[in-house]
């Protein structure tokens, strides 16, 4: 059954407001989910909310958290998410960030205590949205191990870019160092769907498409040993910069047990006006190159068209899916 992107924003907020959860948070939360399933990415959207809510319940996830900016030099801000939804904290951060990078040319933005941050690209489309170039690392519990080994030291750690364009949408890269999204397995395991043999190790190290399986085991990664390279990469600039938890040191984003999981997030932004007038036009000859390439798609087009397909028709919900949250805190 299809439902309104407001429909579901109301039936996500119920949820999470009938489970220890601040009406300003929910509303955040229920925002980025929203913008989750309007990009086709299911696993970070509704399939998330009972999650979500077990873990606002147990205290895991503190849903009346309030998190704090301090700025810690002219570009730089420190966000404490205060072990709540990390929703409000990107939230302050991609609010703060543009009007610094217009000031200093580049600024930054570190948040630690954090939890999921649901798709990259959203947050970095954002600050495209308000004239700079935004980019984003998160680090996530420990899925992958470094090359050649088996302990899951690093998340699957997404990189998100996005660029504005003159006269067109921005640019948004947003990719998982995992050969796919670990909410891909999760979204697979509640459906009792095997998965494609390549994503996922058990824990014995051997191929699996079992998704119970693989969520006790480690990802495959992106590139091989260059996806775990790129891995340590965002684990440093996440944690080791904020003060944040290593992947391996996080809980599980998937259930309401032990302590708050504590990632952090990195965003940064660029003001395009930095070496002159010329990038935005600059950014629109290479996106037309990208586009006018048989057979190319232009990172970002398929989302951005799919959104405004979704918008229009309404977005695909399963019914039971539905019914599960609809009862949650009842």
């Amino acid at each position: 059954m299809n439902r309104t992107a407001g429909e579901i924003h109301d039936l996500i907020t119920r949820a999470l407001r009938r489970s220890k959860t601040s009406e300003t948070n929910a509303s955040s939360v229920a925002d980025a989910l929203v913008a989750a399933e309007l990009s086709g990415q299911g696993g970070h959207g509704l399939r998330r909310v009972a999650a979500y809510c077990a873990q606002a319940r147990s205290g895991k996830v503190d849903g009346f958290a309030t998190p704090k900016g301090e700025q810690t030099r002219p570009g730089t801000l420190a966000v404490d998410a205060a072990n709540g939804f990390a929703y409000p904290a990107l939230d302050l951060a991609v609010d703060w960030l543009p009007d610094a990078a217009r000031s200093q040319g580049i600024a930054i933005a570190g948040i630690r205590r954090s939890h999921h941050c649901g798709v990259a690209g959203v947050p970095v489309g954002r600050l495209a949205g308000r004239g700079v170039i935004g980019l984003l690392f998160a680090n996530s519990p420990g899925a992958m191990a470094p090359w050649g080994a088996r302990r899951a030291l690093f998340g699957t750690d997404p990189i998100a870019f996005a660029a504005p364009v003159e006269n067109a949408d921005p640019i948004v890269v947003d990719v998982s160092l995992s050969r796919v999204a670990r909410g891909k397995i999760m979204a697979a395991a509640q459906k009792g769907e095997a998965i494609p043999e390549g994503w996922a190790l058990d824990a014995e190290g051997r191929p699996t498409t079992d998704p119970k399986a693989a969520l006790a085991g480690t990802m495959v990664p992106l590139g091989d040993a260059k996806g775990t390279a790129l891995a340590l990469m965002v684990e440093l600039l996440c944690a080791g910069l904020t003060g944040a938890n290593y992947g391996y040191e996080a809980t599980s984003f998937f259930d309401a047990e032990g302590t708050p999981p504590g990632v952090g997030q990195t965003l940064i932004a660029i003001d395009p006006a930095a070496f002159g007038p010329h990038a935005l036009a600059r950014f629109a000859a290479m996106a037309d190159a990208v586009a006018g390439s048989e057979g190319a798609r232009l990172p970002g087009r398929r989302r951005q068209a799919m959104k405004a397909r979704l918008l229009k028709e309404g977005i695909p919900v399963d019914d039971d899916l539905a019914a599960g949250i609809e009862a949650i805190g009842r």
